[in-house]
């Protein structure tokens, strides 16, 4: 974490020492959609299962899981070449089997929502490539529901944290105003991500 951090400040002043470079288009919007994965609500739900085994020493688990997600939405504004402001929206959903005593007494839901106010520093901009760094930080809302067969108790729950997003490193190609993008970092957009953006 600190790793990541200090790559960011680094980025910062790189971007002040290249405000300057060509290439900018001088667009003021920007917003994009990715797919990532070993997102921050993928480890919460592996650390989930794990202690659902140890808590019941064995007597219950989780199996046959489905996660679909991070998908994220995000929206910057440029304040200038180097700097955008902006936030990130990020959804995932689990559902997974649940077994006591090896019986499946029914399906657990798991609704993961995040909301996180974000930066950009562009510290390389050209006409059809750059890169850049990213840093989110906010709110994730989690639901989780259990349906379960007759005779078995299941239950409901909602709980907010924080979360976060940090990519150290960020790459986009393509035209000017439609890019694909594919970022490195750690947080809820995954550790790895994919995505396309525009920018008008």
């Amino acid at each position: 974490m600190k790793r990541m951090m200090m790559m960011v400040a680094v980025a910062l002043m790189t971007a002040v020492s290249v405000s300057a470079q060509e290439g900018y288009d001088n667009t003021k919007h920007e917003v994009g959609i990715s797919y990532g994965s070993m997102s921050n609500s993928t480890w919460m739900a592996i650390g989930e299962d794990m202690g659902t085994v140890i808590g019941s020493f064995g007597k219950a688990r989780y199996d046959d899981g489905n996660f679909t997600g991070p998908i994220a939405v995000e929206y910057f504004y440029h304040l200038n070449p180097v700097v955008g402001v902006g936030a990130i929206g990020v959804y995932a959903k689990e559902t997974k089997d649940m077994f006591i005593d090896n019986v499946n007494i029914g399906e657990a839901k798991n609704t993961y929502i995040s909301v996180m106010p974000s930066v950009k520093l562009n510290w390389l901009r050209k006409k059809h490539f750059g890169m850049y760094s990213k840093l989110g930080a906010g709110l994730i809302f989690v639901s989780k529901k259990e349906d379960v067969k007759q005779g078995y108790t299941g239950g409901s729950e909602s709980k907010v944290g924080f979360n976060f997003q940090i990519s150290a490193l960020g790459i986009e190609a393509g035209s000017p105003n439609v890019r694909a993008f594919v970022e490195l970092g750690v947080g809820e957009q995954g550790l790895f991500l994919a995505g396309v953006r525009a920018k008008f």
